[in-house]
């Protein structure tokens, strides 16, 4: 039997158009220590909230970019040579092909956005 992952993510399209997204109301009802919700869709995008505290392993998607965007909270992004810090209102993009991995040292509410075949731990 293989071991529970430490992390919730959920692939399901949470709201479908014309549906108003109310992130602090689905943050406030977190408890997981790793959250991940797909929110929707845009074109052949998804637009996901991570509620987060901690790390997550190191991985790379070899056909996908990611943004991510702070919501609140600070997320580090470790590459094989550089450590990117975000603050809130603050975004980066890490190419496709790219290994790398996200902590976070308090509770952090982070938007990203991705093609909808990513898979969320890496390739």
């Amino acid at each position: 039997m293989a071991p529970e992952s430490p992390y919730s993510i959920n692939y399901d399209v949470a709201y479908g158009f014309l549906k108003l997204i109310d992130i602090d109301k689905i943050r406030s009802g977190v408890t997981d220590e790793w959250f991940n919700q797909t929110l929707c869709e845009v074109n052949d995008s998804v637009i996901r909230l991570g509620v987060v505290r901690g790390e997550f392993h190191w991985h790379k998607h070899d056909n996908e970019d990611e943004f991510f965007y702070v919501v609140d909270g600070t997320l580090f992004i470790d590459l094989e040579d550089q450590i990117v810090e975000l603050k809130p209102r603050q975004g980066f993009t890490v190419p496709k092909g790219v290994l790398h991995r996200t902590r976070a040292p308090e509770r952090t509410a982070i938007l990203m956005v991705e093609p909808k075949t990513v898979v969320a731990t890496g390739d």
